[in-house]
Protein backbone atom coordinates (compact mmCIF):
# COMPACT_ATOMS: atom_id res chain seq x y z
CA UNK A 1 0.00 0.00 0.00
CA UNK A 2 1.22 3.28 -0.65
CA UNK A 3 -0.09 6.21 2.03
CA UNK A 4 1.21 9.33 -0.01
CA UNK A 5 -1.20 11.36 -2.35
CA UNK A 6 -0.03 11.50 -5.98
CA UNK A 7 0.82 14.92 -7.05
CA UNK A 8 -2.59 14.91 -8.83
CA UNK A 9 -4.60 13.35 -5.53
CA UNK A 10 -2.59 16.38 -3.52
CA UNK A 11 -4.10 19.46 -5.72
CA UNK A 12 -7.28 18.26 -5.37
CA UNK A 13 -7.09 17.82 -1.56
CA UNK A 14 -5.19 21.29 -1.22
CA UNK A 15 -9.09 22.04 -3.14
CA UNK A 16 -11.14 20.79 -0.98
CA UNK A 17 -9.09 22.44 2.04
CA UNK A 18 -9.57 25.49 0.36
CA UNK A 19 -13.55 25.07 0.04
CA UNK A 20 -14.00 24.28 3.08
CA UNK A 21 -11.90 26.99 4.94
CA UNK A 22 -14.07 29.29 2.99
CA UNK A 23 -17.32 27.55 3.46
CA UNK A 24 -17.28 25.01 6.08
CA UNK A 25 -20.02 26.13 9.26
CA UNK A 26 -17.60 26.46 11.73
CA UNK A 27 -19.78 27.43 14.37
CA UNK A 28 -21.39 24.55 14.69
CA UNK A 29 -18.04 22.08 14.76
CA UNK A 30 -17.89 22.46 18.70
CA UNK A 31 -21.49 20.72 19.20
CA UNK A 32 -20.52 18.39 15.95
CA UNK A 33 -17.51 16.72 17.03
CA UNK A 34 -19.73 16.15 20.47
CA UNK A 35 -22.01 13.99 18.60
CA UNK A 36 -22.17 10.88 16.28
CA UNK A 37 -23.15 8.69 18.26
CA UNK A 38 -26.84 9.05 19.57
CA UNK A 39 -28.40 11.19 16.92
CA UNK A 40 -26.78 14.32 15.67
CA UNK A 41 -28.69 17.37 18.26
CA UNK A 42 -28.06 21.05 17.92
CA UNK A 43 -28.54 23.60 20.32
CA UNK A 44 -30.73 26.26 18.38
CA UNK A 45 -30.50 24.94 15.17
CA UNK A 46 -32.91 22.62 13.38
CA UNK A 47 -30.66 19.80 12.18
CA UNK A 48 -32.72 19.19 9.00
CA UNK A 49 -32.79 22.44 7.73
CA UNK A 50 -29.11 22.88 8.30
CA UNK A 51 -28.07 19.62 6.91
CA UNK A 52 -30.31 20.47 3.50
CA UNK A 53 -28.56 24.23 3.81
CA UNK A 54 -24.51 22.28 3.88
CA UNK A 55 -26.06 19.89 1.19
CA UNK A 56 -27.13 22.81 -0.95
CA UNK A 57 -24.47 24.77 -0.93
CA UNK A 58 -21.93 21.57 -1.71
CA UNK A 59 -23.85 21.04 -4.47
CA UNK A 60 -24.16 24.30 -5.81
CA UNK A 61 -20.07 24.54 -5.35
CA UNK A 62 -19.64 21.13 -7.62
CA UNK A 63 -19.27 19.33 -4.12
CA UNK A 64 -21.97 16.79 -4.05
CA UNK A 65 -21.80 13.03 -5.14
CA UNK A 66 -18.34 13.45 -6.18
CA UNK A 67 -18.45 10.46 -8.09
CA UNK A 68 -21.86 10.85 -10.06
CA UNK A 69 -21.75 11.70 -13.72
CA UNK A 70 -22.31 15.15 -13.86
CA UNK A 71 -25.54 15.11 -16.15
CA UNK A 72 -27.01 13.32 -12.47
CA UNK A 73 -25.62 16.57 -10.05
CA UNK A 74 -22.23 14.99 -9.61
CA UNK A 75 -18.68 15.86 -10.44
CA UNK A 76 -17.27 12.70 -12.30
CA UNK A 77 -14.58 12.69 -10.03
CA UNK A 78 -12.71 9.46 -9.39
CA UNK A 79 -13.14 7.15 -6.53
CA UNK A 80 -9.77 8.45 -4.33
CA UNK A 81 -11.26 12.23 -5.17
CA UNK A 82 -14.13 10.82 -2.99
CA UNK A 83 -12.29 9.39 -0.31
CA UNK A 84 -10.07 12.43 -0.10
CA UNK A 85 -13.27 14.60 0.26
CA UNK A 86 -14.73 12.26 3.01
CA UNK A 87 -11.53 12.52 4.50
CA UNK A 88 -11.10 16.66 4.51
CA UNK A 89 -15.20 17.10 5.52
CA UNK A 90 -14.49 15.18 8.92
CA UNK A 91 -16.79 16.11 11.53
CA UNK A 92 -19.15 18.28 9.01
CA UNK A 93 -19.93 15.11 7.35
CA UNK A 94 -22.37 14.50 10.03
CA UNK A 95 -24.58 16.78 8.16
CA UNK A 96 -25.18 13.96 5.33
CA UNK A 97 -26.52 11.70 7.90
CA UNK A 98 -29.99 12.63 6.24
CA UNK A 99 -29.09 11.97 2.88
CA UNK A 100 -26.61 8.87 3.19
CA UNK A 101 -29.15 6.22 2.24
CA UNK A 102 -30.17 7.98 -0.70
CA UNK A 103 -26.43 8.95 -1.68
CA UNK A 104 -25.07 6.00 -1.41
CA UNK A 105 -27.71 3.26 -1.78
CA UNK A 106 -30.73 4.56 -3.90
CA UNK A 107 -29.23 6.91 -6.00
CA UNK A 108 -26.67 4.22 -7.77
CA UNK A 109 -29.68 2.11 -8.16
CA UNK A 110 -31.31 4.66 -9.99
CA UNK A 111 -28.28 5.00 -12.10
CA UNK A 112 -28.18 1.17 -12.66
CA UNK A 113 -31.83 0.46 -13.47
CA UNK A 114 -33.93 3.55 -14.20
CA UNK A 115 -34.88 5.10 -17.54
CA UNK A 116 -32.18 7.90 -18.86
CA UNK A 117 -35.53 10.49 -18.19
CA UNK A 118 -36.23 9.55 -14.50
CA UNK A 119 -32.26 9.97 -13.64
CA UNK A 120 -31.76 13.21 -15.11
CA UNK A 121 -35.45 14.49 -13.21
CA UNK A 122 -34.39 12.52 -9.32
CA UNK A 123 -31.13 12.51 -9.29
CA UNK A 124 -29.62 15.98 -8.92
CA UNK A 125 -32.83 16.91 -6.67
CA UNK A 126 -31.44 13.41 -4.45
CA UNK A 127 -27.61 14.88 -5.01
CA UNK A 128 -28.81 18.54 -3.58
CA UNK A 129 -30.92 17.52 -0.44
CA UNK A 130 -33.83 18.81 -2.32
CA UNK A 131 -35.21 15.21 -2.08
CA UNK A 132 -34.59 12.40 0.52
CA UNK A 133 -35.27 9.06 -0.03
CA UNK A 134 -35.54 5.84 1.74
CA UNK A 135 -34.74 1.78 1.29
CA UNK A 136 -37.92 -0.20 1.94
CA UNK A 137 -36.88 -3.82 2.30
CA UNK A 138 -36.47 -5.40 5.77
CA UNK A 139 -40.13 -7.26 6.85
CA UNK A 140 -41.16 -8.61 10.26
CA UNK A 141 -41.36 -11.69 8.93
CA UNK A 142 -38.13 -12.29 7.22
CA UNK A 143 -35.40 -10.74 9.15
CA UNK A 144 -32.15 -10.95 7.57
CA UNK A 145 -33.55 -12.72 5.15
CA UNK A 146 -34.57 -10.24 2.50
CA UNK A 147 -35.54 -13.22 -0.04
CA UNK A 148 -38.51 -13.91 2.37
CA UNK A 149 -40.14 -10.83 2.37
CA UNK A 150 -44.18 -11.08 1.63
CA UNK A 151 -44.94 -7.27 0.60
CA UNK A 152 -47.14 -8.05 -2.38
CA UNK A 153 -47.10 -6.47 -5.43
CA UNK A 154 -50.03 -7.43 -7.99
CA UNK A 155 -50.89 -5.83 -11.30
CA UNK A 156 -53.97 -3.35 -11.39
CA UNK A 157 -57.40 -5.24 -12.40
CA UNK A 158 -58.13 -1.81 -14.52
CA UNK A 159 -55.81 -2.47 -17.70
CA UNK A 160 -54.04 0.98 -16.64
CA UNK A 161 -50.93 -1.31 -16.16
CA UNK A 162 -50.38 -0.13 -12.89
CA UNK A 163 -49.18 -2.19 -9.55
CA UNK A 164 -51.33 -2.10 -6.40
CA UNK A 165 -48.84 -2.62 -3.27
CA UNK A 166 -50.11 -4.43 0.18
CA UNK A 167 -47.71 -5.38 3.34
CA UNK A 168 -45.51 -4.16 5.75
CA UNK A 169 -41.88 -2.77 6.08
CA UNK A 170 -40.23 -2.22 8.96
CA UNK A 171 -36.90 -0.95 10.27
CA UNK A 172 -37.02 1.83 7.35
CA UNK A 173 -34.53 4.55 8.21
CA UNK A 174 -35.97 8.13 8.41
CA UNK A 175 -38.87 7.15 6.39
CA UNK A 176 -40.68 10.08 8.20
CA UNK A 177 -38.25 12.65 6.49
CA UNK A 178 -38.71 10.86 3.06
CA UNK A 179 -40.05 12.59 -0.19
CA UNK A 180 -39.27 9.06 -2.21
CA UNK A 181 -38.26 5.71 -1.63
CA UNK A 182 -37.22 2.28 -3.59
CA UNK A 183 -39.64 -0.83 -2.97
CA UNK A 184 -38.83 -4.31 -3.62
CA UNK A 185 -41.98 -6.54 -3.30
CA UNK A 186 -42.88 -10.20 -4.34
CA UNK A 187 -44.95 -10.53 -7.81
CA UNK A 188 -44.78 -14.28 -8.03
CA UNK A 189 -45.20 -16.83 -4.92
CA UNK A 190 -44.88 -19.78 -7.66
CA UNK A 191 -41.53 -19.33 -8.29
CA UNK A 192 -38.19 -20.02 -5.74
CA UNK A 193 -38.09 -17.07 -3.73
CA UNK A 194 -35.09 -15.02 -4.77
CA UNK A 195 -37.08 -15.28 -8.60
CA UNK A 196 -40.17 -13.80 -7.96
CA UNK A 197 -39.52 -10.53 -6.54
CA UNK A 198 -39.72 -7.18 -8.42
CA UNK A 199 -38.64 -3.77 -7.40
CA UNK A 200 -40.07 -0.15 -7.82
CA UNK A 201 -39.56 3.29 -6.40
CA UNK A 202 -42.64 5.44 -5.38
CA UNK A 203 -43.31 8.86 -3.51
CA UNK A 204 -43.76 8.12 0.75
CA UNK A 205 -46.84 10.39 0.12
CA UNK A 206 -48.70 8.44 -2.03
CA UNK A 207 -52.47 7.35 -0.74
CA UNK A 208 -52.42 4.30 1.45
CA UNK A 209 -48.87 4.38 2.88
CA UNK A 210 -48.61 4.74 6.13
CA UNK A 211 -45.45 5.65 8.49
CA UNK A 212 -45.32 4.89 12.34
CA UNK A 213 -41.85 5.98 13.37
CA UNK A 214 -40.57 3.53 16.34
CA UNK A 215 -39.36 4.54 19.73
CA UNK A 216 -35.82 3.64 20.43
CA UNK A 217 -33.86 2.63 23.38
CA UNK A 218 -32.22 5.78 23.59
CA UNK A 219 -35.04 8.12 22.89
CA UNK A 220 -34.84 8.67 19.21
CA UNK A 221 -36.73 7.30 16.37
CA UNK A 222 -34.68 6.53 13.63
CA UNK A 223 -36.20 3.49 12.13
CA UNK A 224 -40.23 3.30 11.23
CA UNK A 225 -42.39 0.93 10.24
CA UNK A 226 -43.98 1.34 6.77
CA UNK A 227 -47.82 0.05 5.47
CA UNK A 228 -49.11 -0.13 2.33
CA UNK A 229 -52.26 -0.56 1.57
CA UNK A 230 -53.77 -0.80 -2.01
CA UNK A 231 -50.62 1.70 -2.71
CA UNK A 232 -51.12 2.29 -6.52
CA UNK A 233 -47.51 2.57 -8.52
CA UNK A 234 -47.23 3.13 -12.16
CA UNK A 235 -45.58 0.26 -14.00
CA UNK A 236 -43.11 3.02 -15.69
CA UNK A 237 -41.50 3.16 -11.55
CA UNK A 238 -40.43 -0.03 -12.13
CA UNK A 239 -36.63 -0.87 -11.80
CA UNK A 240 -35.78 -3.95 -13.96
CA UNK A 241 -37.55 -6.30 -15.35
CA UNK A 242 -40.40 -8.24 -13.67
CA UNK A 243 -38.58 -10.84 -11.46
CA UNK A 244 -35.58 -8.93 -11.50
CA UNK A 245 -35.66 -7.72 -8.50
CA UNK A 246 -33.26 -9.76 -6.47
CA UNK A 247 -30.55 -8.51 -8.96
CA UNK A 248 -31.67 -5.44 -8.55
CA UNK A 249 -31.55 -4.91 -4.77
CA UNK A 250 -27.45 -6.83 -4.92
CA UNK A 251 -27.17 -3.50 -6.59
CA UNK A 252 -28.39 -1.65 -3.05
CA UNK A 253 -27.06 -4.03 -1.20
CA UNK A 254 -23.53 -3.96 -2.04
CA UNK A 255 -23.52 -0.28 -1.69
CA UNK A 256 -25.12 -0.18 1.11
CA UNK A 257 -22.15 -2.19 2.62
CA UNK A 258 -19.35 -0.11 1.13
CA UNK A 259 -21.56 3.30 2.56
CA UNK A 260 -21.97 1.99 5.98
CA UNK A 261 -18.54 -0.16 7.13
CA UNK A 262 -16.32 2.59 5.01
CA UNK A 263 -16.28 5.02 7.62
CA UNK A 264 -17.88 3.54 10.89
CA UNK A 265 -16.39 4.93 14.07
CA UNK A 266 -15.63 2.77 16.79
CA UNK A 267 -15.73 5.00 19.67
CA UNK A 268 -12.04 4.51 20.55
CA UNK A 269 -10.36 8.40 20.14
CA UNK A 270 -13.34 9.30 22.32
CA UNK A 271 -12.72 6.65 25.08
CA UNK A 272 -8.70 7.75 25.38
CA UNK A 273 -9.23 11.04 25.97
CA UNK A 274 -12.04 10.61 28.50
CA UNK A 275 -9.64 7.43 30.24
CA UNK A 276 -6.60 10.45 29.90
CA UNK A 277 -8.98 13.06 32.14
CA UNK A 278 -11.22 10.69 34.09
CA UNK A 279 -9.86 9.91 38.27
CA UNK A 280 -10.65 6.40 39.11
CA UNK A 281 -10.74 6.06 43.27
CA UNK A 282 -6.71 5.02 43.30
CA UNK A 283 -5.99 7.66 41.00
CA UNK A 284 -6.24 8.75 37.39
CA UNK A 285 -7.40 6.20 35.28
CA UNK A 286 -4.53 5.91 32.76
CA UNK A 287 -2.65 4.92 35.32
CA UNK A 288 -4.50 1.96 35.68
CA UNK A 289 -2.90 -1.48 34.21
CA UNK A 290 -6.32 -3.25 33.58
CA UNK A 291 -7.40 0.23 31.82
CA UNK A 292 -4.18 0.63 29.58
CA UNK A 293 -4.35 -2.71 28.51
CA UNK A 294 -8.15 -2.50 27.36
CA UNK A 295 -6.84 0.86 25.85
CA UNK A 296 -4.23 -0.92 23.90
CA UNK A 297 -6.55 -3.91 22.44
CA UNK A 298 -9.39 -1.48 20.97
CA UNK A 299 -6.36 0.51 19.59
CA UNK A 300 -4.97 -2.89 17.90
CA UNK A 301 -8.24 -3.27 16.45
CA UNK A 302 -9.07 0.50 15.39
CA UNK A 303 -5.90 0.25 13.87
CA UNK A 304 -6.69 -2.77 11.91
CA UNK A 305 -9.66 -1.18 10.33
CA UNK A 306 -7.94 1.92 9.36
CA UNK A 307 -5.22 -0.26 7.54
CA UNK A 308 -8.34 -2.70 6.02
CA UNK A 309 -9.81 0.36 5.15
CA UNK A 310 -6.47 1.99 3.45
CA UNK A 311 -6.10 -1.34 1.79
CA UNK A 312 -9.65 -0.16 -0.11
CA UNK A 313 -8.52 3.33 -0.77
CA UNK A 314 -5.14 2.27 -2.22
CA UNK A 315 -7.04 0.07 -4.49
CA UNK A 316 -9.39 2.61 -5.70
CA UNK A 317 -6.40 5.26 -6.29
CA UNK A 318 -5.00 2.25 -8.76
CA UNK A 319 -8.42 2.18 -10.56
CA UNK A 320 -9.11 -1.25 -8.80
CA UNK A 321 -12.75 -2.19 -7.08
CA UNK A 322 -12.83 -3.14 -3.54
CA UNK A 323 -14.33 -6.66 -2.87
CA UNK A 324 -16.87 -8.03 -0.61
CA UNK A 325 -13.73 -7.53 2.59
CA UNK A 326 -15.79 -4.33 2.77
CA UNK A 327 -18.01 -6.42 5.06
CA UNK A 328 -14.39 -6.78 7.50
CA UNK A 329 -15.13 -2.55 8.90
CA UNK A 330 -18.79 -2.83 9.77
CA UNK A 331 -18.81 -6.02 11.34
CA UNK A 332 -15.13 -4.97 14.08
CA UNK A 333 -16.51 -1.42 14.06
CA UNK A 334 -19.95 -2.33 14.90
CA UNK A 335 -19.45 -4.76 17.71
CA UNK A 336 -16.14 -2.65 18.95
CA UNK A 337 -18.55 0.35 19.42
CA UNK A 338 -20.91 -1.60 21.57
CA UNK A 339 -17.84 -3.16 23.93
CA UNK A 340 -16.23 -0.24 24.22
CA UNK A 341 -19.49 1.60 25.68
CA UNK A 342 -19.86 -0.55 27.77
CA UNK A 343 -16.14 -0.55 29.39
CA UNK A 344 -16.63 3.30 29.17
CA UNK A 345 -19.83 2.44 31.98
CA UNK A 346 -18.25 0.50 33.61
CA UNK A 347 -15.04 2.74 34.70
CA UNK A 348 -17.91 5.23 35.50
CA UNK A 349 -19.39 3.27 38.30
CA UNK A 350 -22.59 4.91 38.95
CA UNK A 351 -22.34 7.65 37.64
CA UNK A 352 -22.70 5.83 34.86
CA UNK A 353 -26.40 6.64 35.15
CA UNK A 354 -26.54 9.94 34.91
CA UNK A 355 -28.07 10.98 31.10
CA UNK A 356 -28.03 15.05 31.19
CA UNK A 357 -25.27 15.89 28.90
CA UNK A 358 -25.31 19.07 30.32
CA UNK A 359 -23.82 17.57 33.73
CA UNK A 360 -22.10 14.64 32.16
CA UNK A 361 -20.87 15.27 28.49
CA UNK A 362 -18.74 12.63 27.85
CA UNK A 363 -20.55 9.99 30.13
CA UNK A 364 -23.69 10.77 27.82
CA UNK A 365 -21.70 10.10 24.64
CA UNK A 366 -20.98 6.91 25.80
CA UNK A 367 -24.67 5.70 27.12
CA UNK A 368 -25.73 6.89 23.40
CA UNK A 369 -23.11 5.15 22.14
CA UNK A 370 -24.13 1.61 23.87
CA UNK A 371 -27.83 2.29 23.47
CA UNK A 372 -27.21 2.84 19.62
CA UNK A 373 -24.97 0.00 18.84
CA UNK A 374 -27.14 -2.97 19.21
CA UNK A 375 -29.09 -0.86 15.90
CA UNK A 376 -25.54 -0.77 14.61
CA UNK A 377 -25.03 -4.27 14.62
CA UNK A 378 -28.09 -5.17 13.07
CA UNK A 379 -28.82 -2.44 10.17
CA UNK A 380 -26.86 -2.65 6.92
CA UNK A 381 -26.50 -6.95 7.43
CA UNK A 382 -26.16 -8.33 10.65
CA UNK A 383 -22.75 -9.42 12.38
CA UNK A 384 -24.11 -12.81 11.53
CA UNK A 385 -24.68 -12.15 7.69
CA UNK A 386 -21.54 -10.07 7.15
CA UNK A 387 -19.49 -13.17 8.60
CA UNK A 388 -21.16 -15.20 5.91
CA UNK A 389 -20.20 -13.12 3.56
CA UNK A 390 -16.51 -12.77 4.78
CA UNK A 391 -16.81 -17.01 4.78
CA UNK A 392 -18.32 -17.44 2.02
CA UNK A 393 -16.53 -14.47 -0.39
CA UNK A 394 -13.08 -13.65 0.93
CA UNK A 395 -12.31 -16.73 2.46
CA UNK A 396 -13.53 -19.31 0.00
CA UNK A 397 -15.50 -21.19 2.37
CA UNK A 398 -18.45 -23.47 1.75
CA UNK A 399 -21.76 -21.69 1.49
CA UNK A 400 -24.31 -22.49 4.12
CA UNK A 401 -26.86 -25.07 3.36
CA UNK A 402 -30.13 -23.18 2.16
CA UNK A 403 -32.91 -26.50 1.68
CA UNK A 404 -35.37 -23.80 0.32
CA UNK A 405 -33.40 -22.33 -2.68
CA UNK A 406 -35.25 -23.79 -5.49
CA UNK A 407 -38.70 -24.19 -3.27
CA UNK A 408 -41.49 -22.29 -4.57
CA UNK A 409 -41.99 -19.55 -2.18
CA UNK A 410 -45.65 -20.33 -1.92
CA UNK A 411 -44.94 -24.16 -0.46
CA UNK A 412 -42.24 -22.89 1.90
CA UNK A 413 -43.57 -23.75 5.49
CA UNK A 414 -44.42 -21.28 8.03
CA UNK A 415 -44.80 -21.10 11.71
CA UNK A 416 -48.85 -20.84 10.84
CA UNK A 417 -48.67 -23.14 8.03
CA UNK A 418 -47.32 -25.84 10.53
Amino acid sequence: MNFDDTPEEAAFRAQVRAWLDANAPRELEPELKQGGFGGLVLKGADVMSVSKAWQKKKYDAGWACLHWPKDYGGRGATPIERVIWQQEEGTYGQLSGLFIIGHGMCGPTLMAWAQEDQKRDLLPKMAAGEEIWCQLFSEPASGSDLAGLRTRAEPAKDGTGDWIINGQKIWTSGAQHCQWGILITRTDPNVAKHKGLTMFFLRMDSPGVEIRPIKQANGASGFNEVYFTDVRIPDAQRLGAVGQGWSVSLTTLMNERLSIGSGMPTGFPELLDYCMSLQLDDGPAINDSMVRSRLATYAVRASGLKYTAMRSISALSKGETPGPENSIGKLVAGASMQELAMFALDLQGQGGVATDPATQAAGARFQAMLLRSPATRVEGGTDEILKNIIAERVLGLPGDMRVDKDVAFKDIPTSASR
